[in-house]
């Protein structure tokens, strides 16, 4: 649905006498016309942005409870004319534009989850199973389409998942203020009872509780976990992460994982508006970057990369580091981890990457993130060379994002619909968010994901920063040479990392919802397609 546009007279005049002013700056400063057409598509975007939002898509419809307010917007200071002055701002041709887009062929492959003909409805069920969810948002739905599996193999019938209210972020957010519960239990009703609650009567019963084994197969639950039930009819997995293999399950089973995960999961019907008006509004720019820029307190202090932070910033990392106690490693080397690649890129790096990949400085960059440590400080340098940074903040007013604003996970499902829904996705880290999108463009058709060599990259920006390398033509036929095949284009899922034993031969592997081939895509044709090919 288009957005349908509401200029208010009172504050025209003043937006057309900033933009004219903006515009004479940028000829004093000699910006170039890409520099001002990004201008101007910011003020006209601004002028004309009383909006009512899309519905949900196949939900119940849901509006804005009040329109959208030009006057809300914060553009006006926070895009500062001389910031489009950058040397970095240049046309280019057609051809070279329409590269820099262009998503790496998709090779025919498309979603196949339907199941296979010797699928059964659910069998009766053996009991019920409760499941507390840890971690993240995208760390949780990886976890609860991983339960929906093992509920399967287990014939039980799935409560609806607990959503983690201790950690980190301390959301207190419940299953529904997240995702549209009544989607999900009717989407998976041909493969696993779902229901809302316990029966009352065993509310107060005895629950076995128990701490699943990490990436366990299915001889694991029907010979461990399901002699339970002969006890108790009430069993609880006190965790969900990583409790279920990558590798080596049935075919069928891996089709009910990319349903659960990337079809049965949908945000809630409120958070599914905003987010694709959010994505309207960044696409009245033109095609956009989305950064998942993991630039942001817990992770910095979890890995222990403090890389071009003060000795005060380092301070308080490590001291968080040191009070969470389910964090296990207390003392890092900062230089190793960041030349092992571990660290997220840093602001002013992810800036220099995108120039040297060929991005003008009028690109439009979404910033997937929640607060970024130590704020506008550590932003200037990316700011500068590419102005039109947006955010939700600057996106939505603070009458829009109130409802979601008090809680992380429900503020991540934003920036997870606007990252998805890219026409570049590029990860600065590859978290839990990061693995989610990309494995979510690859089920949508490949779109173009640019995943950065982080190891290398660090290396050579270490010898621009010491005058051994310039930025420019050499630096960036570097740095595209390497990406080249970092793009998201069709590949099988990688396996274990050669030589590694035990758990960690599970967690060197590539993460099943990173990417899902070849379980769940296919090319039509061949003899894994089926009738599920959905539309992209």
């Amino acid at each position: 649905m288009p957005l349908r546009r509401k200029v208010r007279p009172a504050g025209a005049a003043a937006r057309r006498a900033a933009l004219r002013w903006w515009l004479l700056s940028l000829a004093a400063t000699g910006a170039t016309l890409t520099a001002a057409a990004a201008l101007l598509a910011v003020a006209l975007h601004v002028s004309g942005s009383g909006a009512a939002p899309a519905s949900a898509s196949s939900g119940a419809p849901y509006r804005l409870s009040q329109p959208r307010e030009a006057e809300e917007l914060r553009w006006e200071q926070e895009v500062a004319p001389p910031q489009l002055a950058s040397p970095q701002s240049r046309k280019l041709d057609g051809a070279a534009e329409k590269s820099l887009w262009l998503p790496a062929p998709a090779r025919r492959f498309l979603p196949c989850v339907a199941p296979s003909p010797e699928y059964q409805s659910p069998a009766a069920s053996r009991g019920y199973l409760l499941v507390h969810t840890n971690g993240g948002l995208n760390q949780m739905r990886a976890g609860i389409s991983d339960m929906v599996a093992v509920a399967r193999i287990l014939n039980a019938t799935l409560i609806i998942p607990e959503l983690d209210k201790k950690s980190f972020w301390h959301d207190r957010s419940n299953f529904s203020d997240v995702f549209d519960e009544e989607h999900f239990i009717s989407s998976l009703a041909n493969d696993v009872k779902v229901e809302k609650k316990l029966p009352k009567e065993l509310v107060k019963a005895p629950k076995s509780v128990r701490y699943f084994k990490s990436w366990s197969g299915v001889d694991y639950y029907q010979d461990e976990i399901s002699p339970l039930w002969d006890h108790r009819q009430v069993i609880r997995a006190a965790k969900s992460d990583s409790r279920l293999a990558n590798n080596y399950l049935p075919t069928d089973i891996q089709k009910l994982r990319c349903r659960a995960f990337f079809q049965a999961l949908r945000f809630a019907p409120p958070i599914e508006a905003l987010g694709k008006l959010l994505v309207e509004r960044m696409r009245s720019f033109g095609p956009y970057i989305a950064l998942h820029l993991r630039y942001e307190k817990d992770m910095l202090a979890f890995s222990g990369c403090t890389y071009g932070l003060s000795q005060t910033e380092s301070e308080e990392l490590a001291m968080i580091r040191e009070n969470t106690t389910y964090w296990k490693v207390k003392d890092i080397d900062p230089l190793e981890q960041r030349s092992h690649g571990y660290c997220p890129l840093t602001p002013k790096e992810v800036g220099m990457f995108l120039s040297a990949l060929g991005y003008p400085s009028s690109t439009p960059v979404y910033i997937a993130a929640g607060e970024i440590y130590g704020g506008e400080s550590h932003m200037v340098d990316l700011q500068t060379r590419f102005p039109i940074l947006m955010n939700k903040e600057k996106l939505a007013s603070a009458e829009e994002l109130r409802p979601f604003s008090q809680y992380a996970a429900q503020m991540a499902a934003l920036d997870y619909i606007v990252s998805v829904e890219s026409d570049v996705f590029i990860p600065s880290y590859s978290g839990n968010m990061a693995r989610a999108v990309a494995g979510h463009r690859r089920f949508l058709g490949h779109r173009k994901t640019i995943s950065p060599e982080r190891k290398t990259l660090v290396r050579l920006f270490d010898k621009v920063d010491s005058g051994l390398l310039k930025e420019g033509k050499k630096l960036s036929e570097r740095i595209l040479d390497i990406h080249r095949k970092r793009q998201g284009s069709p590949r099988k899922r990688k396996g274990p990392v050669s030589g590694t034993k035990g758990k960690e031969r599970f967690r060197s592997e590539e993460a099943f919802y990173e990417n899902p081939l070849p379980d769940c895509l296919c090319q039509p044709g061949s003899p894994d397609s089926d009738d599920s090919l959905v539309s992209i």
